[in-house]
């Protein structure tokens, strides 16, 4: 069980990642094309994937093991900015770090009998060779893993995103910690979480950034070094939850009104950009914005001007819309 102990100025402190973070989607992706977790959620893009790698597996498994320690330098802040800002800081990791994280896991594969990889011992002490190699190969397995379904990577984790922000507004901090996924429980101050080892992590009045994934599976990863910026990946759900029979007649709204606009309204959630709905509906920016105009003159959703970026969100009208006239959750 993981345990994270928080104190007042770590509560103020909470925050959610703004975006998906590509290396952590990367680095955990390669975890799930080996295993089955996710199911047949995953098979075709494991199918997929596998047929477009060329050798990339075989470089990249010694230094992720198919389950415990992976290094924390694979996975630097800098990856919610995109994989060409990622791989630059990654590249750019100092030698001690490097030297540290993977006499960690060398250290790891001699106690189970397996010799490091004579690449990685060069890399744990300083030669910077493999490093460039490694970032190649990163990329292209990116390419070809996570690049052609970035769209809904991202769908799925800005509705997961847009669900923590609104139990955040309705209940501060406390709401949103315990809004997370079953897997992790909320019993101030501490947040438990299952976790494939027994360990405590100490905010120390740093905060948490909370960081949905889509590729992290069943309990969520942390980084190792307690000294690094406290983060916690966690799993978004890869499907809505099965209809109950209270639900039963928005089964019917995409005959009501047309498909299309029955998935921009279920894509709106707890509020969303227009550029958003687009991804989440699975639509071009314009018909996006064509259908929210026409949902909006209905009554079904009003639009709030943020800056450069409009925020649409559901109406009462729309929200029991949705819900096949049911009563609101309270």
């Amino acid at each position: 069980m993981l345990r994270v102990h928080f104190s007042g100025p770590d509560l103020a402190r909470v925050r959610i990642a703004a975006r998906p973070d590509v290396l952590w989607e990367t680095v955990l992706s390669f975890h799930r094309l080996r295993d089955r977790q996710g199911g047949t959620a995953l098979n075709e893009w494991r199918t997929e994937t596998r047929s477009r790698l060329n050798g990339e597996t075989r470089y990249l498994s010694p230094l992720i093991p198919a389950k415990g320690y992976f290094p924390d330098f694979l996975t630097p802040p800098e990856g919610l900015l995109g994989i060409d800002d990622a791989l630059a800081a990654l590249k750019a990791t100092p030698a001690p770090r490097l030297h540290r994280d993977l006499t960690r896991l060398t250290d790891g594969r001699l106690a189970d009998g397996r010799p490091p990889q004579p690449w990685l011992r060069d890399l744990a002490h300083g030669d910077t060779r493999p490093l460039h190699q490694l970032t190649g190969i990163l990329r292209r397995y990116h390419d070809a893993a996570i690049a052609p379904y970035w769209p809904h990577v991202q769908a799925r984790i800005e509705a997961d995103r847009a669900a923590r922000g609104r139990a955040l507004l309705d209940g501060g901090a406390d709401r949103l910690l315990g809004s997370l996924p079953p897997m992790m429980r909320w019993r101030p101050p501490v947040l438990e979480a299952d976790y494939p080892v027994d360990r405590d992590l100490y905010l120390d009045g740093r905060g948490l950034l909370l960081v949905p994934s889509f590729f992290c599976r069943r309990t969520p990863v942390t980084l190792y070094d307690p000294d690094l910026t406290p983060v916690l990946v966690y799993p978004v759900e890869h499907h809505a939850p099965r209809p109950t029979a209270a639900a039963a007649p928005g089964r019917s709204l995409g005959k009501l009104v047309g498909r299309t606009r029955s998935a921009i309204l279920r894509g709106i959630g707890g509020g969303c950009t227009t550029s958003e709905l687009a991804r989440r509906a699975e639509v071009s920016l314009a018909s996006a914005s064509q259908h929210a105009t026409v949902l909006r003159e209905a009554g079904l959703l009003v639009t709030l001007r943020q800056g450069n970026a409009v925020l649409h969100t559901l109406t009462p009208l729309g929200a029991a819309l949705i819900r096949g006239g049911a009563p609101a959750e309270p």
